[in-house]
């Protein structure tokens, strides 16, 4: 029995091992030396909307200016690394999540909080509400959004809204489930081929979160990032940071390998790789 806890407890840890060293090392060392180290525009305001993942405790904006407005998840992560990495691009990020919110509260919101604020850019991630009533007996079944109409309005949205926009991101919902055959993994795994197709339609940027975790979740027990399946820990939230960081650094930098100084007598290691050689960048 102990060693059977013991070894738990090394998958649990392992998520954040994978993480603390992954952060992009082309992004960080280039972007203070080039301005188009990142497809997203000098001087750009990004607009991220969504959902519980995306609000992460974020304030309201009335209190923007005396509190933190990006929450404590991966929104936050992408702008502390922005910043830090890429100082001169002057990269503005509004969070616009709320917890709860499916499709259809975005449409309600949409023209307040997305179209009157004009952004450059803007992120999408959202769905995973549109499915979780049809597991969770707690939610009543009218909160289900069937695939059809959460495809139309998607669509809908972006359509109406690229033209205004420098550039769009796409990211797909997810569950934290290893196994595919899961009845609801299964299903958000087609809301998920929702957004790629609109991802082609539109010429967004895609960040495909399940792929993701994926890679992550052949280590780790799925306890290690979500409890629930969906609100992540901490770890889950790096993954998601650095699955949309991926995603807007040109393919260029990211085949840079960085190097940080060895003791004597050892060998080099790769900033962007974790002690088993698996690269996150």
């Amino acid at each position: 029995m102990q060693s059977i806890i013991r070894k738990e407890n090394l998958k649990l840890g392992l998520a954040e091992n994978y993480i603390n060293i992954s952060w992009p090392a082309p992004l960080m060392q280039k972007c203070h030396f080039k301005r188009d180290a990142i497809k997203i525009h000098p001087n750009s305001t990004l607009l991220m909307i969504g959902d519980s993942i995306t609000d992460c405790g974020r304030v309201s904006p009335a209190a923007e200016t005396v509190r933190d407005s990006l929450g404590y998840g991966y929104v936050k992560l992408i702008h502390s690394v922005l910043v830090a990495a890429c100082p001169r691009q002057h990269i503005r990020i509004l969070n616009r999540g709320i917890s709860g919110n499916t499709v259809r509260d975005l449409t309600a919101r949409w023209q307040s909080d997305v179209l009157d604020l004009k952004p450059d850019w803007l992120s999408i991630l959202i769905g995973i509400n549109d499915v979780w009533p049809k597991f969770d007996v707690c939610q009543p079944d009218e909160w289900y959004v069937s695939i059809e109409e959460y495809a139309f309005t998607l669509e809908r949205l972006i359509r109406t809204t690229r033209p205004q926009l420098k550039g769009i991101v796409l990211m797909t919902p997810y569950c934290i489930e290893p196994n595919r055959a899961d009845p609801m993994r299964a299903m958000m795994d087609q809301y998920g081929d929702v957004v790629r197709r609109l991802a082609g339609q539109y010429q967004a940027l895609l960040v495909d979160t399940q792929a993701a975790f994926e890679s992550v979740l052949r280590e780790v027990s799925p306890a290690a990032l979500a409890l629930d399946r969906v609100h992540l820990k901490p770890a889950g939230h790096m993954i998601l940071a650095q699955a949309f960081l991926k995603a807007v650094v040109y393919t260029s930098l990211q085949t840079i390998p960085q190097y940080i100084e060895a003791p004597p007598n050892t060998e080099a290691k790769r900033i962007n790789s974790c002690p088993c050689g698996r690269s996150f960048f």
